[in-house]
């Protein structure tokens, strides 16, 4: 029951922001800006002095990822072609990474780092839960629940990595909106708004997998107790 609880919990906690992020950028996609998401990226990459990084569009709606591998601003087609405040914070956002890439930010030296051992992490938890389906219980094995929380360990502490990774990229892409005179002091608040439950996501995403982390620590600690 409290694994439930804590799902459901979770699950509406995400559905509840997910939908606030979605009404948010709808309103803000009717505030005009003077230039599209692809031109804002385009000017904040060369006025920080990044030269080899390419904006590039990409099918979806919120879609919108930095490719450090190809040093690509990947933009959604929406926020790519429209001139608006929640796409020029989207843009403004993804070219923080950049930025960030440029400059060698610790957090996300330390999250891409990370990939590898979360990836296994991330395939191995997917074989131990397949291996429950053919009766291969993990909660029923000591050793395999110290692997499961393990593992589960390692995919939660990169969710809390993500944290002030995407925090960061948001405060680099206000602060230069600011300096590049693009935004009055209403379309900062609006894209500051946008930015923030955009990284709720992230916030509600590293706390349910936290909670569920602690689930299976008490779990292991009770069939301890019961040894």
């Amino acid at each position: 029951m409290t694994y439930w609880v804590i799902i459901g919990a979770s699950m509406l906690a995400s559905l509840l922001v997910s939908g606030m992020l979605k009404r948010r950028f709808r309103q803000y996609s009717q505030e005009p800006m003077p230039v599209t998401g692809a031109q804002v990226a385009e000017m904040m990459l060369r006025q920080n002095g990044i030269n080899d990084v390419r904006v590039v569009s990409v099918p979806g709606h919120l879609t919108d990822h930095y490719d450090p591998v190809s040093k690509t601003v990947n933009l959604s087609e929406p926020v790519y072609h429209e001139a608006s405040v929640a796409a020029a914070a989207v843009a403004a956002h993804e070219c923080g990474h950049a930025v960030q890439h440029q400059q060698a930010y610790a957090w996300l030296t330390f999250r891409s780092k990370m990939v590898p051992a979360v990836q296994l992490s991330s395939n191995l938890l997917n074989y131990l839960m397949i291996a429950g389906i053919f009766g291969l219980s993990v909660f029923r094995s000591p050793t395999l629940l110290w692997a499961w929380v393990a593992l589960f360990g390692v995919t939660t502490l990169f969710a809390f990595v993500t944290l002030p990774v995407e925090f960061d990229a948001s405060r680099r892409a206000l602060a230069w909106i600011d300096r590049s005179g693009l935004a009055a002091t209403m379309q900062h608040r609006k894209a500051k708004n946008a930015l923030f439950w955009a990284a709720m996501t992230y916030v509600v995403a590293a706390l349910g997998s936290l909670a569920q982390l602690l689930y299976y620590v008490m779990l292991l600690l009770g069939q301890r107790r019961n040894d």
